[in-house]
């Protein structure tokens, strides 16, 4: 039988899948493209906002519209935060979350086998164990996310998360590293350590995130090891401390702001306000070298005022981020956010979002332009159009003209010049 994956939503998601992938390609399935015909598809969704809901009913209605006959698959963090959203699909054949991803191979065959339609969300508790399977492959040729964290204890006002992933559990030292070492076998030279709330990382079990890092880059074929989204308030001097002593850690640090004004952030129930996420901002480029801090930016908060949005806007220009991805508040029912009475109306949400956007690309510009000159080693993993791609250790993406696969593996670039939201380099 032909199975294909939807992914929707974070690099957890994806890790997902792949492990999920690997588990049916065990039981003899092969894995095909989701735009190509197969037996079943399984759409792995994101809750974080309502277009992630959107987005998973279109897919799950639109698989199901193309290919009557293929089994339909639900899962993922949507039907696991909301099942009464998953038992109302009809199209989809079988509904589970993400809890249940090991199964779905049981409950395919169950399926094939007469059951009639399969609504199965199994509930996180407190006290739950990390569990999943492991990957030895990934999508991307050179770099594969590794997931060694689940879940989160922090249940800001805003988030869903912490009811569709539960508390924080973190994957066992001893299973990391067999999974990396099957990764290395297969060539693969960069890991992506990522989580829920990865910095929570062995909160649960006397670990660190400092731990997982190490033992990433003990691996001899493992060139880079680099850390997915971060919670600033988890980041110690004492950590920052051992990191800044692992030569093979990528000095690119995405850290969670959500707003850099001090009443939204207080509202949203975070756990620092914007001088601790300077200082902390200050202590890790003052670390490494030629580091770069993404964000993640909230605009449209309910009780957001203008002065407050401009407040927000003038502290994402002190910091300069490399990069900010921004997006407005979506009311997720059930969080505190959602019964907060003073509401932003959409457009101006949206007008907000315009202009955060557009002081952080500006920012992204000059940033580019200041690495012209700088001699860099650049991972190739893809070739498109004349050019070989890759990232810099800092996560700047490079462009280097070349012939279709002359150039393999991690490469000295000098930046000559930046085209879009590209280096330009040459050997």
């Amino acid at each position: 039988m032909k199975a294909a994956f939807y992914t929707l939503g974070c690099k957890v998601n994806q890790y997902e899948s792949q492990a999920m992938a690997q588990n049916l390609e065990n039981h003899g399935f092969i894995i095909t493209e989701h735009s190509d015909d197969a037996d079943v598809y399984i759409i792995n969704s994101c809750t974080v906002t309502a277009e992630s809901d959107r987005k998973t009913r279109q897919a799950v209605r639109r698989f199901k519209k193309q290919h009557p006959e293929s089994i339909v698959v639900l899962t993922g963090c949507m039907p696991q935060a909301f099942p009464e959203y998953g038992e109302k699909l009809d199209e989809a054949d079988i509904v589970i979350g993400n809890k249940s991803n090991k199964m779905l191979h049981d409950y395919i065959v169950q399926y094939i086998n007469g059951s009639g339609r399969i609504f199965a969300v199994e509930q996180h508790k407190t006290g739950d164990k990390f569990t999943g399977d492991t990957i030895s492959s990934f999508r991307e040729r050179t770099r594969a996310s590794v997931k060694i964290e689940d879940g989160c204890n922090r249940f800001c006002s805003y988030c869903i998360i912490p009811y569709a992933r539960g508390r924080v559990r973190s994957k066992p030292l001893d299973e990391l590293k067999n999974e990396i070492a099957l990764l290395e076998k297969n060539g693969f030279c960069e890991i992506v350590l990522v989580g829920i709330n990865l910095s929570a990382y062995g909160t649960d079990c006397g670990k660190s995130i400092v731990d997982t890092v190490k033992l990433a880059a003990s691996f001899e074929g493992i060139k880079r090891v680099r850390l997915g989204s971060l919670e600033p308030d988890h980041i110690t001097d004492e950590i920052i401390a051992k990191l800044s002593k692992i030569p093979e850690l990528c000095p690119q640090f995405h850290i969670s702001l959500q707003s850099g004004c001090d009443n939204t952030l207080k509202r949203m129930n975070r756990h620092y306000d914007s001088a601790e996420y300077y200082k902390l901002c200050q202590k890790l480029r003052s670390a490494f070298d030629n580091t770069t801090i993404t964000t993640d930016v909230m605009v449209g908060f309910p009780g957001e005022t203008r002065d407050d949005f401009e407040s927000s806007m003038e502290f994402v220009k002190r910091v300069g981020f490399e990069k900010v991805h921004v997006f407005p508040y979506s009311i997720r029912p059930g969080t505190p956010a959602a019964r907060m009475t003073d509401q932003i109306e959409k457009s101006e949400k949206e007008k907000r979002a315009a202009e955060m956007t557009a002081a952080a690309e500006k920012i992204r510009k000059d940033f580019l332009n200041s690495q012209i000159g700088k001699t860099l080693e650049i991972l190739v993993e893809e070739y498109h159009d004349g050019f070989a791609q890759g990232y810099t250790k800092n996560y700047t993406p490079v462009k280097i003209p070349c012939e279709c696969d002359s150039l393999h593996g991690i490469i000295k670039t000098e930046i000559t010049a930046v085209d879009s939201d590209f280096c330009i380099g040459k050997i």
